[in-house]
């Protein structure tokens, strides 16, 4: 269950995606240092949360709830069939929400080779729903 959306939270589709794309230079930023690798994918999760729900704000007039990255790609799909190719990654991104902010009696470690998958999916995605609507981050002014 998601934490429900807040009354405060954007309504307007180019706040989340000014944000997933703050993710994304987050993600690519801890690269520097393999002790952030956790901390980096977390933010590619949160870069793609963000980025469907911007995405469906934009299509559909509604800000969902939830971290289920699946579930929100397959609410995408039902507005535009081409989110469908993006079902398999979303779901696997999905295992970066909650495992690498907390600590566990299993450690849960990723490699280089991971993280760098994790941040080319997230970016091509992300480009693929801000290519959609026309977002462009460097021309984003933030609106009050």
């Amino acid at each position: 269950m998601g934490r429900g959306y807040r009354e405060k939270d954007s309504r307007r589709y180019f706040d989340w995606l000014y944000y997933s794309n703050l993710d994304l230079v987050c993600a690519k930023t801890l690269l520097s240092d393999e002790r952030c690798y956790n901390s980096a994918a977390f933010h590619c999760q949160q870069c793609i949360e963000k980025a469907l729900k911007g995405y469906l704000l934009y299509k559909k007039h509604h800000l969902y709830d939830g971290h289920n990255l699946t579930w929100l790609c397959k609410q995408a799909a039902q507005t535009d069939e081409h989110f469908s190719l993006w079902i398999e990654k979303s779901a696997l991104l999905n295992h970066y929400y909650i495992e690498t902010r907390y600590p566990a009696d299993i450690p849960f470690e990723i490699d280089a080779d991971t993280i760098m998958e994790l941040i080319r999916s997230s970016s091509e995605m992300l480009s693929f729903i801000t290519e959609i609507v026309h977002f462009d981050f460097r021309s984003y002014h933030k609106k009050i």
